[in-house]
């Protein structure tokens, strides 16, 4: 079906060894190899970002029963162990990069551990991995005035074309927080779809620049990453994440109103 929900897994670090900062959502080399087994498995389909949005954009046909397998951040271990995995099983994927934790000319040293270089990122272009855009230093956007917001969001995909020779056409947003002012400026800036968090299935609905992830950490074992792919026993999986970010929203919204006040106090 056309505008039936599509999983889209969210990971970041694949890694024997994770440091404490990243521990949590990484994971093992050996659980990612099994998952993307299971994908075949089922008989799901891999499709990068950009192809379900033009999709869903355009009510074009998509494969029977498409998943969505994409990385955040830029760590080195999607290439050390998870492009060998995706290459086998000829799966598409997306790297959402934060060119400011690219290890190269543009590196701000914000890296939270071992992060890819261009020649890496380059690599993984080739082989079939889109590349989107993940901010210049990974802050969290809707609490940046204007004229950060447009800095973060352009100078992250000016760095990807200068480096890959393209204009990267999807984002993801740090942390997964967006509002309306940052989904806009995400526009604006030149991308033509983007991806939060949320927690659960993308549906067609949700509009190109708020789809919606579930997120596989080191603690998803093969019964619940089985769950992730059918849809089943969401809600339940994620309640407390949802409930945390209910909390988080609350909070940035009241922060937001405050440098309002201050700001027109000045």
């Amino acid at each position: 079906m056309r505008d039936a929900p599509v999983p889209i897994l969210m990971y970041h670090s694949v890694a024997t060894a994770p440091n404490d900062a990243t521990r949590a959502l990484s994971v093992a080399p050996e659980a990612f190899a099994e998952q993307m087994a299971l994908v075949g498995d089922l008989g799901l389909t891999p499709v990068s970002t950009a192809d379900l949005a033009a999709s869903w954009r355009s009510g074009g046909s998509l494969p029977d029963r498409p998943v969505l397998i994409t990385f955040d951040d830029g760590y080195e271990g999607v290439h050390r162990h998870a492009l060998s995995v995706l290459a086998k099983h000829g799966f598409a994927s997306t790297l959402f990069v934060s060119t400011g934790w690219i290890r190269g000319a543009y590196d701000t040293g914000g890296g939270l551990d071992a992060m890819l270089d261009w020649d890496q990122v380059r690599e993984l272009a080739g082989a079939g991995c889109e590349i989107g855009g993940h901010s210049h230093t990974h802050p969290q956007l809707d609490q940046l005035d204007d004229d950060r917001l447009r800095t973060e969001l352009v100078r992250c995909r000016e760095i990807v074309t200068d480096e890959l020779g393209a204009p990267p056409a999807s984002f993801a947003y740090p942390y997964g927080y967006s509002s309306r002012r940052v989904r806009q400026a995400v526009r604006a800036a030149g991308y033509t779809q983007a991806l939060a968090v949320g927690n659960d299935l993308a549906r067609r609905r949700q509009g190109p620049f708020a789809l919606q992830r579930v997120t596989v950490r080191r603690s998803t074992d093969a019964a619940e990453f089985a769950r992730l792919l059918e849809g089943r026993s969401i809600a339940r999986n994620f309640a407390r994440d949802r409930a945390l970010t209910k909390g988080y929203a609350v909070l940035r919204r009241a922060r937001q109103v405050r440098r309002k006040a201050i700001r027109s106090r000045v």
